[in-house]
């Protein structure tokens, strides 16, 4: 459908039929399909959407590179790899950095990349600890009213990076690293005047962060660290989505040697095929308003 060719299958043949430039590019879908399957892939709608991707953009030669990238072993024993090639330059950029900014909308993968990295990390001893840490901004509710003491209150906000640990880790494994302090997850506030050696700190959801609280964030930073911020940029939850510590930082950090900008896009997505179609409409309804004049 995507290429305008028909496909058909005689005795032990796949027969491609159409304009011969298409029929070259399916050809090249199905190869990298194959090597999706060889790799471990799912094959689904949404890989043979980036299979597609991958051969009109002239990519294909970077399949095997990116399903070759082994980051750690879940508890399950599945292993963890990037599937876009934004997630393998992500990673990269990660290796070669002491401060990564990873940007992009839900589902690209940022902060479970990062806590696989993290572990990695810490299992190959290059860090003695993992640092977890988020803003416990009030995305319509209000932290007063819910029940429990301090770390009841803020738990819900640290949900997502517990569902990380838990599957990289497993229950037990998460546990006890948490009761030995080799893994912290606290929020943001905790921070401050704390210097953090020899640790991989992930700030996950950093565009509910203020400008002063990102610069806190980063001056805690020490010896033999690194720091891995995450956030999407359209998913601002404070008043002033100009004060964002992450709209910010961009400027004010761009071209500094060991810093790295990551951006995701849609197209590096990794849940349900809809999300993509709901971000690219997002995107759609965004720029009509911005023309429209609001």
């Amino acid at each position: 459908k995507v290429l305008n060719v028909d496909i058909s299958v005689m005795e032990d043949k796949l027969v491609i039929d159409g304009d011969p430039a298409n029929v070259q590019v399916a050809h090249d879908v199905f190869q990298n399909l194959k090597k999706m399957l060889s790799g471990g892939h799912r094959i689904d709608r949404q890989a043979i959407n980036y299979a597609v991707d991958l051969s009109l953009s002239g990519n294909s030669d970077l399949l095997s590179e990116m399903l070759n990238d082994v980051v750690c072993i879940t508890s399950s024993g599945k292993p963890v790899k990037p599937k876009t090639l934004g997630q393998k330059r992500y990673l990269d950029a990660m290796r070669r950095n002491e401060i990564i900014f990873g940007i992009g909308p839900a589902g690209t993968g940022k902060t479970f990349l990062a806590i696989a990295m993290a572990v990695k990390k810490l299992k190959n001893k290059e860090v003695s600890r993992i640092v977890l840490t988020r803003p416990a901004v009030e995305a319509g509710e209000s932290l007063g009213f819910l029940p429990g003491d301090l770390q009841e209150k803020v738990d819900p906000y640290l949900r997502p990076i517990y569902d990380a640990l838990f599957d990289i880790l497993g229950y037990e494994s998460f546990t006890k690293m948490l009761e030995k302090g080799i893994i912290e997850v606290a929020p943001l506030a905790y921070m401050r005047g704390r210097t953090l050696d020899t640790s991989f700190v992930i700030l996950d959801e950093a565009q509910n962060t203020t400008k002063e609280q990102m610069k806190m964030f980063l001056t805690r930073l020490g010896f033999g660290s690194k720091a891995i911020i995450t956030g999407d940029i359209t998913q601002i939850d404070i008043q002033r989505k100009k004060d964002s510590g992450l709209v910010s930082i961009q400027d004010i950090l761009k071209d500094i040697d060991g810093i790295d900008f990551t951006y995701l896009n849609k197209y590096d997505v990794v849940r349900h095929p809809l999300i993509q179609k709901i971000i690219d409409a997002y995107e759609k309804f965004d720029e009509r308003s911005e023309k429209q004049g609001g």
